[in-house]
């Protein structure tokens, strides 16, 4: 993905129609206003976490510590990290799964998107476009 100042690399989970989780890589511009309702912050895994499972809400996760793969349902993959925002949105469905790629403990702010609030998210659409070449 291209650096621009503009933008924070994302990373998106969404279900697809038949209620499989997949991911999109895209951005969020800086120094907009989203709609929130609260954060905290979680250094703990909870025992839901290891297995596959949904998003519990429309949420933003940012990295603070660790390096984690996600898997989707497909069985592809991506890395979070810190400097990557990830943005969880199947929140229907049969979910995704991650595990520690690389740290002992995986530090976290989970941040949930207010009701009917947009996440700002723009997709990276060259992917869609090199199809056609």
């Amino acid at each position: 993905m291209e650096q621009n100042s503009e933008f924070i690399e994302a990373i998106r989970l969404i279900n697809g129609p038949d209620g499989s989780s997949f991911f999109e890589t895209g951005k969020i511009p800086v120094l907009k206003p989203i709609n929130t309702t609260s954060f905290w912050i979680s250094n703990k895994t909870e025992e839901w976490e290891k297995s596959e499972h949904t998003a519990p809400r429309k949420q933003f996760v940012v990295t603070l510590k660790g390096k984690i793969r996600f898997k989707v349902s497909d069985g592809s993959a991506f890395i979070i990290e810190p400097g990557i925002i990830l943005l969880a949105e199947d929140v229907e469905g049969k979910g995704h799964s991650w595990e520690i790629e690389e740290g002992e403990k995986w530090e976290r702010i989970y941040i949930p998107v207010a009701d009917h609030g947009e996440s700002l998210f723009i997709p990276d659409l060259k992917k869609y476009f090199n199809c056609f070449n």
